[in-house]
C-alpha cells in the first residue's frame, strides 16, 4: 500500500502555535513525521545586538510568554557574571518565587492543553481555572500576568511586603486543594491511563543522542536538573527532590510534572519562610567589560542556555538563545513513528512544546 500524506498545520486545531507536521500514514499507522519551523521567527538574537543591555531585559522577556521570568533571570545572571555584581540575597529569593510560580503554571498549562487533545474538556477548564490563581499570584507581586518586568540588572524591581507573603499563603493553600483532583485523573482514571499509558514512549537512549532536558527527560530516567547540579540563585538552600520517571510515555511525562509542582509549591514555601532582610537591587554600570559567558537555569521545560558576548559597550556583541524546546522538536519524528493516526494528538500535545521559545 501506498503511504497516505497527511499534513497537519502550520494553523490546525490541535496547534497552539504555528508548526508544520507531514505524517507519512498506512491506513492508521504513523510511519514517520517531518517537521518544519520558523512560522514565528522574529530575529531576537540579532536585535539584542542593537539595543543596550538594559533594553534587552525587555526584550528577551518576548522569547516565550510562559517562561518569560526564566528568561530575563538567565540573561541579567549572564549580564552580571560579566560586570562583576554580586546580586542581594533578597533579590535572589524573589527571582526563584517567580521562577517556581511560572513553572507551577506552566506545568498547569501543559496539562491542560494534553487533556484538551485527548478529550478531557473538563480537566482542561479545570487546570486552566486553578492556573488562574497562579497568574493572580503573579500578576499580584509584579503587575502583570504574562510579561512581569521583575527582574533588572542588578536584582529586581519589586520587593514583597507582608500582606504580599499573607496573600501568596493563603492563594497557595487553596491551590494545593485543587490540586488532589489532577492526581486522582493521572493516578487513577482508566480512561486517562487508556489514552496515554505505553504511548510516546521515549528511552534513555534517545533522551542523550538528542540532547532532551527537562520533566520530558526526566520521565525517561534522566536526572538532570540545573537546580541541582548547577545550582543558581539560592537553589542549594532548598530542599526538593529531583523527580524521575521510568516509563518514558505521555502518562509518565503527566506524573513527573505533576509531582514537580508539588515540589515547586515546597521551594516557594521555603521561600516565604526564609526571606532575608535587606535590599533588592544594586546600582548596574551601563557598559559591561568585555568578555564572555554561558549561563545555565532549569526553566519550566528544563535547561534553558544563554550565551553573552560583550566587546566593553553598552550593547552585547552577540547573544545566543538554546531553548529546550529544540531537541523536543527533533524527538518528534521518532515518538510518532508507529502510532496509531487517533494518538498524534496525544503525542505532540505531551511534547510540550514552545514555538515561540524554539523560533525566536
Amino acid at each position: 500500500m501506498t503511504p497516505t500524506r497527511i499534513p497537519i498545520g502550520p494553523q490546525h486545531p490541535l496547534l497552539k502555535e504555528p508548526l508544520s507536521i507531514n505524517l507519512s500514514v498506512s491506513g492508521e499507522t504513523v510511519l514517520g513525521a517531518d517537521l518544519r519551523i520558523g512560522y514565528v521567527h522574529r530575529g531576537i538574537e540579532k536585535l539584542a545586538q542593537q539595543r543596550t543591555y538594559i533594553q534587552n531585559v525587555h526584550l528577551v522577556e518576548r522569547v516565550c510568554g510562559i517562561c518569560s521570568q526564566a528568561h530575563t533571570t538567565t540573561f541579567c545572571l549572564s549580564v552580571e557574571k560579566l560586570a562583576g555584581i554580586e546580586v542581594p540575597r533578597r533579590a535572589q529569593y524573589i527571582r526563584m518565587l517567580l521562577c517556581e510560580l511560572e513553572r507551577i503554571h506552566s506545568h498547569l498549562l501543559w496539562l491542560g492543553v494534553l487533556s484538551e487533545a485527548i478529550g478531557f474538556t473538563t480537566i482542561f477548564m479545570y487546570a486552566w481555572r486553578d492556573r488562574e490563581i497562579i497568574l493572580d499570584l503573579m500578576e499580584d507581586l509584579s503587575g502583570g500576568r504574562v510579561s512581569h518586568s521583575a527582574t533588572s540588572i542588578g536584582g529586581v524591581r519589586i520587593d514583597l511586603t507582608p500582606d504580599h507573603e499573607r496573600y501568596v499563603q493563603t492563594n497557595l493553600a487553596e491551590f494545593e486543594e485543587q490540586l488532589k483532583l489532577f492526581r486522582d485523573m493521572v493516578l487513577h482514571d482508566r480512561n486517562f491511563q487508556a489514552r496515554t499509558r505505553r504511548l510516546g514512549v521515549m528511552g534513555g537512549d534517545l533522551v542523550h543522542r538528542l540532547g532532551l532536558v527537562g520533566p520530558t527527560a526526566r520521565a525517561s530516567g534522566c536526572t538532570l536538573d540545573i537546580r541541582k547540579q548547577q545550582p543558581y540563585l539560592a537553589y542549594e538552600e532548598m530542599d526538593f527532590q529531583v523527580i524521575t520517571g521510568t516509563g518514558g510515555d505521555v502518562w509518565c511525562r503527566a506524573h513527573t510534572r505533576l509531582a514537580e509542582i508539588d515540589e515547586s509549591l515546597k521551594i516557594v514555601h521555603q521561600i516565604l519562610d526564609g526571606l532575608p532582610e535587606g535590599e533588592v537591587q544594586v546600582r548596574a554600570p551601563r557598559r559591561v567589560p568585555a568578555g564572555e559567558v554561558t549561563t545555565r537555569i532549569e526553566a519550566p521545560r528544563g535547561e534553558l542556555f544563554y550565551y553573552v558576548r560583550s566587546d566593553g559597550s553598552d550593547t552585547p556583541a552577540r547573544v545566543k538563545v538554546r531553548t529546550p524546546t529544540l531537541p523536543t522538536l527533533a524527538s518528534l519524528p521518532h515518538l510518532l513513528s508507529g502510532v496509531q493516526t487517533a494518538d498524534v494528538a496525544a503525542v505532540i500535545a505531551g511534547a510540550d512544546l514552545c514555538i515561540a521559545c524554539a523560533d525566536r
